[in-house]
């Protein structure tokens, strides 16, 4: 989601622009499911457009697993393949599959935060349409969630990257567990680790996701995410492979090679190229400093930990700055 995939990452803060749904709407949804269902413990929520390659293999990955009190939450963006006819098979099949189709895309960003406003569960879970995971992921997950002290806000396992075909063929490991550290030292692992955001396909608590701005309609907003969950609290990493991320020519960020179609992909053509998109992603870091809940003193050491952010992101503004000078050379290059 976020410009580095393979070939590249007190007040709560202001929310991203969700579903153009009212909450009374949202609310309204999910009260008519509670009614005739258990309310599960966790959430899983799956947001897809035009995923009909591989979707029935992500659905079956997921409801294979071997715990079985969740819920899948499908939001179907308006697929325009046979996305619709595998979604609808698979949910008549398993009560705990709950799908949603929307008749026009409105963009990714859009979708990702959906899943989760219609989500019951206590602890939340993204998943990719693309993407799988073991049968012992959302188990491990989850015992490991329930073994943790309340400072703990994620906990996510080591990734395997696999093909088109399912083959295995590298290991991502960005090593971003930050057990017993203060907000100043995380913010720091996670400014000098974090690259494919596969952490974000982990377990994560509700409370601390919806103290957040969830996924901002533009490029990297999966990175602000994860500081503002890493400034509320501690990652945890299980020592296995449990996620299997998919890399192939239709993903988002090999299919979408300029900045003018990437932006398109998070915001269904509303979105904007920025002029300067670090100078923003600057500014949403050092928002998240000012507004997570913590200390005087602490906050100024975090304040000070944002310099690793600046100095990862210097040769990119760089870069900006250079198209801004020549119109003939592109930064997203």
């Amino acid at each position: 989601m976020s410009s580095a995939t393979l070939e590249r990452p007190a007040a709560p803060p202001a929310p991203a622009k969700r579903p153009s749904r009212t909450e009374a709407g949202l609310e309204a949804e999910k009260a008519s499911v509670d009614l005739d269902q258990h309310v599960p413990r966790v959430s899983v929520g799956l947001p897809v457009y035009n995923g009909a390659a591989y979707v029935e293999r992500a659905l079956e990955s997921l409801l294979g697993q071997d715990f079985e009190d969740f819920e899948l939450v499908i939001s179907d963006n308006g697929s325009t393949d046979g996305t619709e006819a595998i979604c609808r098979r698979i949910a008549a099949s398993d009560p705990r599959v709950r799908y949603y189709r929307e008749e026009q895309n409105h963009g990714a960003a859009w979708n990702f935060n959906r899943v989760f406003e219609l989500a019951r569960g206590e602890y939340f879970r993204w998943a990719c349409h693309d993407d799988s995971c073991e049968p012992t992921h959302l188990r491990r997950c989850v015992e490991a969630m329930d073994e943790a002290p309340e400072s703990v806000v994620l906990v996510y396992s080591r990734t395997m990257l696999i093909d088109e075909h399912d083959t295995p063929f590298w290991t991502s490991d960005e090593n971003l567990d930050t057990q017993g550290m203060a907000p100043h030292q995380r913010m720091r692992r996670i400014a000098e680790r974090l690259r494919y955001s596969n952490v974000l396909y982990g377990l994560t608590r509700r409370e601390a996701l919806e103290q957040t701005s969830l996924i901002g309609p533009y490029e990297s907003s999966d990175y602000v995410l994860l500081v503002q969950l890493g400034l509320l609290g501690e990652f945890v990493e299980i020592p296995a492979y449990l996620f299997r991320r998919r890399i192939h020519s239709g993903m988002s960020r090999q299919a979408n090679r300029s900045a003018e179609s990437v932006a398109a992909w998070f915001a269904a053509g509303k979105g904007h190229v920025p002029r300067l998109a670090h100078v923003r992603l600057m500014r949403e870091y050092a928002r998240a400093v000012a507004r997570a809940p913590m200390g005087r003193v602490e906050r100024i050491r975090t304040t000070f930990a944002l310099w690793y952010w600046f100095r990862r992101g210097a040769r990119p503004l760089a870069k900006e700055i250079l198209a801004l000078l020549s119109p003939r050379y592109s930064a997203y290059q």
